[in-house]
Parts: structure tokens; sequence; C-alpha cells
């Protein structure tokens, strides 16, 4: 078998891993209906959520004072039920059957826990850093660093579904990878060990 050219894999969880656009999209919704506001059309809060939650509510509900923590409460019951993208787990997996390490880095809190609990994959990951170990937001790159420094990472791949996962990955001297919700994770198992990635 040809041996994986990186041994350790740095993961963003929601739209990388987590189908969870589509759930928080709903959620969304769901408290703009809460509020008696209009709801908007699906792809349009689709596409806002997926540059942040904090430009979803600009656009939509920026004269809201409790939307914010209305709508976490939502999304929080919608991620009860967390859906993985297609090979996902199976991805997972085979990188640890072949020496691979993971880990996790989310701007959620210790929430994302028991995320990874409920989809049955959190056994897979060395470390998950959370919002609550106070690192500065994507696309800094201190997150990166520290997982560097502290698992001695020579060879180390950052995957994620936005421009700020491959930038914070580029700054700290990482290989970089963008899935989208099409892209099957299982590629991932197939890139080149001769190029880098990006």
């Amino acid at each position: 078998m040809e041996l994986m050219r990186y041994r350790d894999y740095i993961w963003d969880l929601g739209g990388t891993l987590l189908d969870n656009y589509e759930l928080s999209t709903q959620a969304f919704c769901e408290t703009l209906e809460a509020f008696d506001r209009p709801v908007p059309e699906h792809d349009a809060v689709y596409a806002a959520l997926k540059i942040s939650t904090a430009e979803a509510i600009a656009r939509y509900a920026a004269d809201i004072p409790d939307f914010l923590g209305r709508y976490k409460e939502n999304e929080a019951i919608d991620l009860q039920r967390p859906i993985l993208f297609s090979g996902a787990k199976e991805t997972l997996e085979a990188i640890v059957a072949e020496g691979g390490r993971h880990f996790l880095w989310s701007h959620r809190d210790s929430q994302v826990l028991d995320i990874l609990e409920r989809a049955g994959i959190i056994s897979y990951f060395e470390e998950v850093v959370t919002a609550d170990q106070g690192f500065p937001r994507k696309p800094d790159p201190k997150a990166l660093l520290y997982l560097k420094d502290k698992y001695q990472m020579t060879d180390a791949l950052v995957i994620g579904d936005r421009e700020i996962d491959i930038l914070a990955g580029q700054t700290a001297g990482m290989a970089t990878y963008l899935v989208d919700g099409d892209h099957c994770l299982k590629d991932i198992l197939d890139l080149d060990r001769t190029e880098e990635v990006g």
C-alpha cells in the first residue's frame, strides 16, 4: 500500500464533515417566523450562513436584539441529529487505519464535542480545539500553530469548506484542501502525495 503523504489531518466541522448548513438554514428561518418576520428564499439564507452567522443576521435580522440567542437555541435543537457528509466516517476510519491522526478546529464552544459524540466520530480525534480555548477566529492561524507545536507536526493537511480555513492553513505553513458539499471526502484518500494541494 502506498504510504500517505500526510500524517496529520486538521478538520473543520460544519460544511466539511457535518452537513449543518441545511439544519442551520431551517433553524434561521424558523427563528424569523417566531419573530413574525417574512422568511427569505431558502437558498439566499443558506448562502449567507455559509459566509457566516453574522452575515446572515446582518442581512435579515439586524434589528432584532434577541435574534442570535433564539436562533442558536433552535439550531442546537436541530443539531441533536447531526448529519455527516457522505464518506466522512469512512475517510476518518481509513486514515486512522493507515497511521494518520485527526484533529478538529471549530468556532463553536464545547457543544461541538456533543455533536461529534452524537455523530459517532469523536473517537477518531486526538484533540478538538473549540472556542472555549480562546484562540482567535479563523483565518488567524494561532490554533493551528498550537496544534503544530504540541504534536510536532511536519506533514499536516488542513481541510475546510471556506477560504478562511485555507488561508489559516497556508499562513501556518501547512498544506490545505478545500471541500464543498458536493465533494466526496473519500477523494482525500486519493490525493497526489507528491504535490501540495489547496
